[in-house]
């Protein structure tokens, strides 16, 4: 069976955050014995930052930036029993929308939505958007987050079928190792600035950094080099995935700012939640709605509502009590939030829809 995934990018994780939910879901699908055919593009300087090489479990196809090439990629779509086409790719993102034109007509047809706060907020604000009508002839709408907030939604302009399979930890690439001291501090973040972030980073991180001038504070990510900072926050750039898990097992604690789309809707846990707890991270997250569905609050995460609660639980946090919450956080995430579990609902789902498509049970 078949996979032909259209996605920013299965090879390099530079501004592309969905690299580490792409990489756990579809290693773990090849594993349930699909065959993956990943088409990215040649875009953002991507392929110039690589942070792995092609895996051995996918096909990676890097196609040029230009229309000529997506039309051809476009075509392969007709090889696959699943054909996929994921939000966010950042190039020709309309036009590929015609590879559910060129998938089979057995094939099952799914845009997988990597950011579908930001995706529904669009698609309110122009509703002659070339997505709003392909909806209804799409088999399935998959998203990385939203909860039935986002269900909802999609299903109220159109989707036939929605349904969250959630970002999650993958025990092969985050774990425990020893601390770095190049990554030492009582609290770090990793995030790229982003226009809809970066208020609330001001005010989850900044503040608190400037009203305890005696604690250290590490921000890793793209974007930072001209923000006026705090004195005590040092400012790293992009820190490659071969680092986060120094990066999240080195600090007191790690915090979590989710962009302001996905805090409005809640039930989106972003990627670096499960990154920084699979190592054993003490995380401190934003508030939003539905966090409790994955870690138990004041257990196996702290929760702040703003920089002041921010920095109080900072102020109270001992290397102990971040050691305790780190490894329940762990415990957690390897029990209820792997992605051999996600891909599990996701193959389930893959294998029932064609099998009705196609006229078959699904034994």
């Amino acid at each position: 069976m078949k996979i032909a995934f259209y996605g920013s990018s299965l090879l390099s994780a530079y501004w592309n955050g969905a690299a580490t939910y792409y990489r756990g879901m579809l290693g773990e699908l090849a594993k349930l014995g699909w065959s993956v055919t990943f088409f990215e593009p040649d875009a953002f300087d991507r392929q110039k930052h690589r942070d792995i090489e092609p895996p051995e479990w996918a096909e990676v196809v890097v196609w040029d930036n230009t229309e000529a090439a997506c039309a051809a990629v476009m075509g392969r779509a007709a090889e696959a029993d699943v054909v996929v086409k994921a939000s966010g790719v950042g190039v020709f993102d309309d036009v590929l929308l015609g590879i559910f034109d060129a998938a089979r007509p057995d094939a099952l047809t799914v845009y997988w939505d990597v950011d579908a706060p930001a995706t529904l907020a669009e698609l309110r604000e122009h509703p002659g958007h070339p997505l709003r009508a392909r909806l209804p002839g799409i088999d399935q709408v998959l998203t990385y987050g939203g909860g039935p907030p986002v269900v909802a939604a999609y299903e109220a302009i159109g989707a036939s079928r929605c349904r969250p399979i959630y970002n999650a930890f993958d025990p092969g690439t985050h774990h425990p190792v020893p601390r770095e001291t190049r990554f030492t501090a009582d609290l770090s973040l990793l995030a790229n600035r982003l226009p809809d972030r970066e208020r609330r980073i001001e005010r989850f991180f900044l503040e608190p950094a400037a009203a305890m001038p005696n604690r250290r504070f590490l921000l890793g990510g793209n974007g930072w080099h001209d923000k006026p900072m705090p004195s005590n926050v040092r400012v790293l750039g992009h820190v490659g995935t071969i680092d986060h898990n120094a990066f999240n097992c080195s600090p007191l604690a790690v915090l979590n700012v989710a962009r302001d789309s996905m805090a409005d809707v809640g039930f989106s846990p972003a990627t670096r939640v499960f990154e920084a707890t699979g190592a054993g991270a003490c995380l401190i997250t934003d508030h939003w709605e539905g966090i409790g569905e994955f870690l138990k609050p004041g257990e196996e995460v702290l929760v702040a509502r703003d920089g002041r609660d921010v920095a109080e639980l900072l102020g109270e946090l001992t290397p102990e009590r971040a050691a305790t919450i780190g490894a329940a956080a762990r415990r957690r995430v390897e029990a209820d939030h792997t992605y051999a579990q996600r891909a599990v609902e996701a193959d389930a789902l893959f294998r029932q829809r064609l099998a009705a498509k196609r006229g078959r049970s699904a034994a």
